[in-house]
């Protein structure tokens, strides 16, 4: 391995199980071009559980892949402990759960190396005897940057190790508050592979030339004028997944500008016709997606474990004025 370059670290979600090392590589957001990764992983500079790898290495899930690349990288570049407030829905010895705020980044990365979630963690809640990279301590699974709500945190290897067990068999449950574009009129179920966009690497497609099986069920919480309240379960755990289902079916998450924001032409006709409701949703700054209950097994004693964590205020006042409009 190069004794010099950008250093990153990434642990393998449950939905890159099967996918070949490098097109992995290449979906991940802060890695800047494939020759990046071509050149790193020519040089040996890919190191897969703690071995240099090929490109053609079929990942398990759960792996750590570290990439160095050929630039500099200033020692100071580590993760480090920062004094970040946390809203801690639970925790023990074994492990932490969090309500992530939006627009917290889970873990340091290129452009965004503090106030991470991780730099918090380190702070509050170091984990203990982990050997692993500073920047991914204890993380198990992540959120994308704007959407909040509960994710879990190892505090020690062996929790570490069992949380992750329990993501790759699909044992533990997650549901979500969506709140989505459209009227949606009953509840129901979205199986249709998904993969890598065929044109635009960062994102991901219904219609991806190489794809695996993704299922997402949603129920009707409530219905608007110009929106509707979903409870989304994704029982797989492909990247992006909830909305790149919803917004194959016609209903984009309200504020996501990846998949599906409407033009201005159709801003302009609805704020015409509908005034404060499409005002309202033209407002949101963020994808109105909030991971709101998860279920999971304790990695110390076993027992089944449930925990919510309450809608954020942008969220909660965005419905409040939708059902006052």
């Amino acid at each position: 391995m190069s004794k010099t370059g950008d250093r990153r670290t990434y642990l393998v979600d449950p939905d890159g199980a099967g996918e070949r090392l490098d097109r992995w590589l290449a979906s991940r957001e802060d890695v800047p071009t494939r020759s990046q990764i071509a050149g790193a992983i020519s040089r040996g500079d890919v190191i897969v559980d703690g071995k240099a790898a090929k490109a053609s290495t079929r990942l398990r899930g759960g792996e750590e892949v570290v990439l160095v690349t050929a630039q500099a990288q200033d020692e100071g570049d580590a993760a480090t402990a920062e004094n970040i407030p946390l809203d801690v829905l639970y925790a023990d010895d074994e492990l932490v759960v969090v309500n992530k705020a939006a627009g917290m980044v889970v873990h340091p990365a290129a452009g965004h190396r503090a106030g991470t979630l991780v730099n918090a963690i380190l702070h509050a809640y170091p984990p203990t005897g982990w050997n692993g990279p500073a920047e991914r301590a204890g993380i198990v699974h992540r959120l994308d940057r704007d959407t909040s709500g509960v994710i879990l945190v190892a505090r020690t290897v062996a929790a570490h190790e069992k949380l992750a067990a329990q993501f790759r068999s699909r044992t533990i449950k997650k549901e979500y508050a969506a709140l989505v574009r459209g009227n949606v009129e009953k509840g129901g179920q979205i199986d249709e592979p998904i993969g890598r966009h065929p044109t635009e690497r960062k994102k991901m497609s219904t219609s991806a030339r190489q794809s695996r099986s993704a299922l997402t069920v949603y129920e009707v919480e409530e219905r608007f004028e110009l929106a509707t309240l979903l409870r989304v379960s994704p029982h797989t755990g492909r990247t992006h997944q909830i909305r790149v289902h919803l917004a194959a079916h016609g209903w984009p998450v309200v504020g996501d500008k990846t998949y599906g924001a409407p033009s201005p032409k159709t801003l302009a006709r609805l704020r015409k016709q509908w005034g404060a409701r499409a005002d309202a949703l033209g407002a949101m700054k963020r994808q109105a997606l909030h991971a709101w209950r998860i279920a999971f097994d304790h990695p110390g004693d076993g027992r089944r474990m449930t925990l919510e964590a309450p809608l954020p205020g942008d969220l909660r006042g965005l419905l409040e004025t939708l059902r006052s409009a």
